[in-house]
């Protein structure tokens, strides 16, 4: 059995990628470490926990020597690296936390994958041909578009934020493991995920819990600002089929084509809800909607061209906007 390395898998994406990667591939022993911070749940892989091919190690990516053993340990020959601070507003008031996480601990699973699988630069070990590390990164390196085009593969990074900046920093020192080193690495940048188990300082499980509280909604600026939204399980299968199938050294954009404003977003929630658990004053729950002053940096629209890897890898999401929050909001009034 092929044990893999999985990064951050307690977290909002790392979590429904365990549960998926473990019942699909029972002949994977996935080994996910996590060092269970404020936004870590284990009850969120619940499900995997008594699977015989799953294991869960607590513990920091930026621990050198326990990195160390598990690749001793379990003979790793492949990392899937989720674990990462993500949460722009707290990047903007600790920014060292991120680059310590986001950087340094990046680095430290490159350099011990580099130990493990390679001889010297560009010689592999025997046995170790396909290990692969898989490193997933954000849409939010490339900066801000203005009111027309999208990422692509080669748009130029221009990260905004202490959060950006250092997920570019980890792309740039993955890349560099490849190049210099022969590493086999590759590279995704999502757009916005959202769907079952994310946090609730994010924007969608935070205005559904504000909502069924019955608590003003805040909302930032003037609710402009742009995002492309991507069903998490979506955003998991295309990871698969990245790590599986596509050509080492190579990057994609995962995206599924779901523009939105954040006002939009809000309207939409309180919409649904209106439906599903109207208030019991009669009121609406978009009269909570509260603007509050805008954060530092934001970026004003994000989108994603997904074409290389629908093209490459087939890849096509399964849910539109419109289906994927019936599902995200059934499933956090299923778990409240």
């Amino acid at each position: 059995m092929q044990a893999i390395l999985v990064t951050g898998g307690a977290g909002f994406i790392g979590a429904n990628f365990v549960n998926y990667f473990v019942n699909k591939y029972p002949n994977y022993h996935v080994v996910m470490l996590d060092k269970l911070t404020y936004a870590a749940n284990l009850d969120n892989v619940q499900e995997s926990a008594n699977k015989p091919n799953y294991t869960f190690i607590k513990g920091d990516i930026c621990d050198n020597e326990l990195v160390a053993k598990l690749f001793k340990e379990y003979d790793l020959k492949g990392v899937i690296h989720f674990a990462a601070e993500s949460h722009v507003d707290n990047s903007i008031s600790n920014p060292r936390a991120f680059i310590e996480t986001n950087v340094n601990g990046t680095f430290t699973l490159l350099e011990n994958a580099r130990l493990h699988w390679l001889e010297a630069p560009h010689k592999v070990k025997p046995g170790y041909e396909n290990a692969r590390f898989h490193h997933i990164s954000t849409d939010e390196v490339f900066g801000a578009l203005g009111d027309t085009g999208y990422f692509t593969e080669k748009t130029p990074y221009a990260p905004s934020s202490p959060y950006s900046a250092s997920k570019a920093s980890s792309d740039h020192l993955v890349r560099a493991f490849n190049k210099t080193y022969g590493l086999n690495i590759t590279i995704s940048n999502c757009s916005n995920n959202y769907g079952p188990c994310q946090h609730q300082e994010k924007l969608i499980p935070h205005v559904i819990s504000q909502c069924l509280q019955e608590k003003s909604i805040p909302v930032y600026g003037n609710g402009k600002n742009i995002r492309d939204w991507l069903y998490v399980l979506d955003h998991c299968k295309a990871i698969d089929l990245i790590y599986h199938n596509a050509k080492t050294g190579e990057t994609y954009n995962i995206g599924g084509h779901n523009e939105r404003t954040n006002v939009e977003i809000v309207t939409k929630i309180c919409e649904i809800l209106d439906q599903k658990v109207p208030r019991k004053n009669g009121q609406k729950y978009a009269d909570l909607i509260t603007y509050v002053t805008d954060r530092p940096g934001h970026d004003f629209r994000y989108a994603i061209d997904p074409t290389k890897i629908q093209t490459d890898l087939k890849w096509f999401a399964d849910e539109t906007f419109d289906t994927g929050i019936i599902k995200t909001i059934d499933w956090y009034l299923k778990s409240k």
